[in-house]
């Protein structure tokens, strides 16, 4: 297979993206990294959402700050994996399941690969609903059973947005973000949490037993999400194809149907624009995936006077914190579980999309796949709620499922980053390159850990 990297003489003449930099400075400069702010921005949302939660709750409830530094850890292995992942995107022109598709080539190699994708994607949403039907549930008094039939029927928000113009999407991230982020940040002024234990146990491994591991591997699974690794690339590449055709005056059609068609050519832009992009990528990674790391870190030190509850359930703690701290910091913290199920359910929606037509290569109306990947998740929900399992056990456990299929996409990540013929000039450097086979390795270990502790007496 031929990959066109180099680009034409005649593109490398054409108007780049970020040409007014050069002409009037940083002025412009930051307003073109503001026009650049989305992929990042909308692949943070899978670093917080209900799953985050379930791991976070359980593990600030059942361990208090002893498993503080499993998220800082596990945000930095994403903050790298993440840029890895955008900046794929950007060099190639390529996304992650465009490349697979086109290296593995024999269908009877991609059709396996592309099933277990999408066993992940369903994982992932399995989170995404649960997180939906628990916000509905405890903010409305609506019964589990019936939540769990409004909860499927987001599907008519989001895909009503699909066919708008894809700024909308970003702008719609943004917003339930902030209600996010802030919401919890007004939760941890209301919890005032030991800053000495915080500072102590950030940097401080500790996972004293077999269910600390099951956590830690809870929170890695909830935090690299492997939907997210595939995503990216797709965004960034996407992104900068739109804004390139903006500048350069050509017709643009941005819905986001129409912009999930796969391209013929490796999109034309010259070394210097695609250098400056990746810069804007790496800016926009930091910001959006310390915010997220931030969130995690919150929501666990929210749930800390609770403690010891390892058994606690999502309607017991937010019962408790009302009790502790009022019912204001209740439902507030309810907002914001509701925001990151919403929000989550829109990049899961984009994500199965892009692996299937990315790894299979044909477009499947958009709707049929929504409702069809909804439903699989409303089954088994609704029959573990009818059988009185509690929610909070699905989310923590699902987050287990993806952190075991996180692998999937990160080792063809580091292996397409790290070699010229795919990155050209903008192939990992040896610190990059070391770091990511550590991260590659460590959470494989932790997996192969788990594994052994629930397989062997």
């Amino acid at each position: 297979m031929r990959f066109p990297w180099k680009t034409s003489a005649k593109a490398q003449q054409q108007v780049l993206v970020d040409a007014p930099v050069q002409q009037t400075g940083k002025g412009v400069s930051l307003r073109s990294f503001v026009l650049w702010l989305g992929p990042a921005l909308m692949v943070s949302i899978a670093y917080m959402d209900p799953g985050n939660y379930g791991t976070d709750i359980a593990a600030g409830a059942g361990f208090k700050y002893d498993l503080l530094w499993a998220a800082w850890f596990a945000g930095g292995m994403a903050m790298l994996l993440q840029y890895l992942s955008g900046k794929l995107g950007i060099a190639s022109g390529y996304s992650l399941p465009e490349l697979v598709r086109m290296s593995l080539v024999k269908r009877r190699y991609v059709v396996p690969y592309w099933l277990a994708a999408e066993a992940a994607v369903a994982a992932t949403d399995l989170a995404e609903y649960l997180g939906t039907v628990l916000g509905l549930n405890l903010l409305f008094g609506v019964p589990l059973l019936y939540a769990a039939i409004f909860g499927a029927l987001d599907v008519i928000i989001l895909l009503t947005m699909m066919g708008k113009r894809f700024r909308i999407i970003e702008q719609y991230f943004a917003i339930l973000i902030s209600v996010l982020v802030f919401g919890i940040l007004y939760n941890l002024v209301v919890v005032r949490p030991d800053l000495t234990q915080v500072a102590y146990h950030s940097v401080v491994p500790i996972a004293s037993s077999n269910a600390a591991i099951l956590i830690v591997v809870g929170i890695i699974g909830a935090t690299v999400m492997p939907h997210a690794l595939f995503v990216h690339s797709w965004l960034s590449k996407n992104k900068m194809d739109l804004i390139g055709r903006r500048v350069n005056g050509g017709n643009l059609s941005d819905s986001v149907t129409e912009s999930m068609k796969p391209t013929a050519n490796h999109h034309a832009f010259s070394t210097g624009e695609i250098e400056r992009t990746r810069k804007f990528h790496l800016k926009e990674t930091v910001l959006a995936l310390t915010i997220a790391s931030v969130v995690n870190a919150g929501i666990l030190l929210v749930a800390v006077p609770l403690y010891p509850n390892p058994s606690v359930t999502v309607s017991d703690f937010v019962h408790g914190i009302g009790l502790l701290f009022g019912p204001a910091i209740a439902v507030i913290f309810i907002l914001t579980l509701l925001a990151s199920g919403l929000s989550s359910s829109a990049l899961g929606t984009i994500a199965g999309q892009v692996i299937m037509e990315g790894l299979i290569g044909k477009h499947w109306n958009v709707w049929a796949r929504r409702i069809v990947t909804r439903f699989i998740n409303v089954f088994p929900t609704t029959f573990a709620i009818l059988l009185g399992l509690d929610p909070l056990s699905l989310l923590v456990y699902s987050q287990v499922i993806l952190s075991l299929m996180i692998p999937l996409p990160m080792i063809p990540i580091v292996y397409y980053t790290s070699k010229r013929k795919f990155m050209a000039g903008f192939v990992n450097r040896r610190i990059t390159l070391v770091l990511a086979i550590v991260t590659v390795a460590l959470i494989i270990a932790f997996n192969s850990f788990l594994l052994y502790t629930i397989f062997v007496p």
